[in-house]
């Protein structure tokens, strides 16, 4: 062995006994009439009740199995896993106890960290989840490189490089070399080796499936975050997520003393309203020297370097993803407020890049990384009307990694395993988006209107409002320093009041609508400023009479919810491409045009389409001056107000192009 455990922990090998005892029952009281027992009634009983003593000893024996604690079953050992430029990264593996048969392995890297850093505690890792415990797999852990425990320099988010020399390494060459490692050093593997994680470990995971070793049979990045400036977790658009980066890189760049002991404090707002505490701060470049003082590495990095394009395209991990020999399980959810973009990207470019390998999708009704926690029927007040989460962890998370791990063959799982909201259910399809979707636009209209059919005239028509970036449009009605998940289902009846919002909608729906794919935001815009950011919102309006939830501790009315089902901005002077930044000329109309990630989303007979236009979405997306300079560093005197115009005639024509799945009667 290239290296051994250093220490190893051992638990008691007693398994606790569950007993229990079936007591006597005293006769039910009866309202009339007596019962007199007979001999077969008495053989009857006997039956009942032996049946009855044989499934509560089942079910008493299950419930038993799932409580039994994890380091009764696992063993904990530690190693330092050298690569090959001899750097040693610091790896946890548990093995199972029961050595009757062989395991698979199954991999997790992080950035994060795999506290407690003793041998001596061999709980279950946070984040588990017990149908992997149920299962039974070799778990092995790693701090990536430079973090905590593991030798080396971390980079966030490590571009991948060409590797011309023996020692050249990126995230695909540590997980190489890692696996090799493992299948050659634990005792007990099948030779087997699967991949998984969710969000950052989720990058991981996909890089770790780029020129697979051989024996890597099964990988699943799960909401990956893999193309962070186009569409990922720091760039929609071109417009910059400011709340969620802020919060994330002032607890993930917070520089420790002890690292394996400490943990970082976050930053202390000092106050609850992050509209007012982000508005007040001024540019992104000022936010940062005064609140960071230069002391988080990655912040400095991006400003220095997010108008290089050059720079940002390194970073794009689906680039690479060639030579995947594993089986591949993405999983996204299609209210993940930081990487839903990362995972249909990775399967559209996983796809593409690799025929013949199995590549599937999973997306799911949920907020990021939410088909690991909780039931997943429910997000905010939005109820979906069944366990999800624990659907996707028995019936295909599971199944998945036992079939291309373990060898069943009876998983049948379909390329597209895709959750369609409203309807709240699940549907295959063999490929996704469904090829049977019909492309259709939803066209804005004069009067507020929206609908299938454009424009019927080539008058004039357009509706504006006036863009202040001083008073920009909040994305929540919440007041919060955080970017809430729920956001991402949040009534929009704040947002449609004001006077810088544009609203159209249908008139209600006589039949079910499906929309099954991407949306894409189509306008003829103009501005009397430079620059100008352009949002659009895809909204279901429910109907009056909407049942509120039940039970409903925040008193919330349902009837007429707007509820979001699809929002996503575009920064005017990206609008053909962020390597050519381009003002606009004040008063032109210029076709501005983006993708917005895809929706699988049902608008039920009664309700109403809407569609909703604006030009800030504070402080989810940084404030545009809507004067044509360095945003990041603007100057207050950059800042001014904007008329705005949508225009909406045959000539100039402003929609959504959506595609539309055929209604099938069930």
């Amino acid at each position: 062995m290239n290296a051994l455990p250093h220490r190893k922990w051992e638990s008691s090998d007693t398994v606790n006994k569950v007993g229990f005892a079936i007591g006597v029952r005293k006769q039910p009281r009866r309202t009339g009439g007596t019962f007199v027992p007979t001999a077969i009634h008495a053989f009857a009983l006997l039956v009942l009740a032996g049946g009855l003593y044989k499934s509560l000893i089942e079910a008493r024996n299950a419930a038993a199995a799932e409580k039994v604690p994890f380091e009764e079953i696992y063993t904990k050992y530690e190693y330092r896993i050298p690569m090959r430029d001899g750097v040693k990264l610091y790896t946890i593996v548990f093995v199972p106890k029961d050595t009757s048969t062989n395991y698979p392995i199954l991999l997790q890297r992080t950035p994060y960290n795999l506290k407690p850093y003793t041998i001596d505690v061999g709980r279950k890792p946070g984040g588990l989840p017990e149908s992997y415990v149920r299962e039974k797999f070799i778990f092995a852990q790693q701090d990536v490189r430079g973090r905590f425990a593991s030798e080396g320099v971390f980079i966030d988010e490590r571009p991948s490089r060409s590797k011309s020399g023996p020692n050249d390494t990126d995230e695909s060459t540590d997980a190489f070399d890692t696996i090799d490692w493992l299948v050659k050093n634990i005792r007990g593997n099948n030779g087997n080796v699967g991949i998984q994680g969710i969000s950052y470990l989720g990058f991981y995971a996909a890089a770790g499936m780029i020129d697979s070793h051989p024996a890597l049979k099964a990988a699943s990045p799960q909401a990956p975050s893999v193309d962070l400036f186009d569409g990922d977790d720091i760039l929609h658009g071109g417009g910059f997520w400011l709340v969620h980066n802020f919060d994330f890189f002032a607890f993930f760049g917070e520089k420790l003393e002890d690292p394996l002991h400490q943990e970082p404090r976050g930053f202390d707002f000092r106050t609850p309203d992050g509209y007012r505490f982000f508005l007040e701060a001024g540019s992104l470049a000022e936010l940062g020297d005064k609140q960071f003082k230069g002391k988080i590495d990655f912040w400095n990095d991006l400003l220095a370097n997010i108008n290089n394009p050059s720079w940002c395209t390194e970073r794009d991990l689906t680039r690479h993803l060639k030579n995947v020999h594993a089986a591949v399980l993405t999983v996204g959810g299609w209210f993940d407020a930081e990487d839903l973009h990362g995972a249909l990207k990775t399967y559209r470019q996983t796809k593409q890049n690799n025929p013949g390998t199995f590549n599937g999708i999973v997306m799911g009704p949920w907020s990021h990384g939410g088909w690991h926690g909780g039931d997943g029927d429910s997000l905010g007040p939005v109820q979906f009307h069944a366990k999800t989460s624990e659907f996707f962890r028995d019936e295909i998370e599971v199944p998945f990694f036992r079939q291309f791990l373990k060898g069943a063959t009876n998983a049948n799982l379909p390329e597209a395993y895709i959750f369609e909201t409203g309807t709240d259910a699940w549907r295959k399809f063999s490929a996704w988006p469904p090829t049977n979707a019909v492309a259709q636009t939803l066209w804005l209209g004069a009067g507020g209107k929206l609908g299938f059919s454009p424009a019927g005239d080539d008058s004039p028509g357009f509706d504006e409002y006036v863009s202040d970036p001083a008073h920009p449009v909040p994305f929540t009605a919440r007041i919060t320093t955080a970017m809430p998940k729920e956001y991402m289902v949040e009534d929009q009846r704040f947002a449609a009041t004001r006077s810088d919002v544009l609203v159209y909608q249908t008139e209600p729906l006589t039949e079910d609508v499906t929309l099954a794919g991407p949306v894409t935001a189509s306008l003829e815009a103009s501005t009397t400023g430079t620059d100008s950011d352009w949002v659009v919102k895809l909204i279901d309006v429910y109907t009056a009479d909407y049942p509120d939830p039940d039970p409903n501790p925040a008193r919330i009315r349902m009837g007429y919810y707007q509820q979001l089902v699809r929002g996503e901005p575009l920064r005017g002077k990206y609008r053909n491409g962020y390597e050519k930044p381009q003002p606009f000329k004040p008063g032109e109309i210029t076709k501005v045009e983006w993708t917005m990630p895809d929706v699988c989303h049902t608008f039920r007979t009664g309700h109403r389409i809407m569609v909703q236009v604006q030009s800030s979405w504070f402080p989810l997306l940084d404030r545009n001056p809507q004067t044509f300079c360095d945003i990041y560093h603007a100057k207050p005197e950059d800042f001014h107000s904007a008329q705005q115009r949508v225009y909406h005639s045959r000539s100039h024509s402003s929609g959504l192009r959506v595609t539309v799945l055929p209604q099938v009667a069930p």
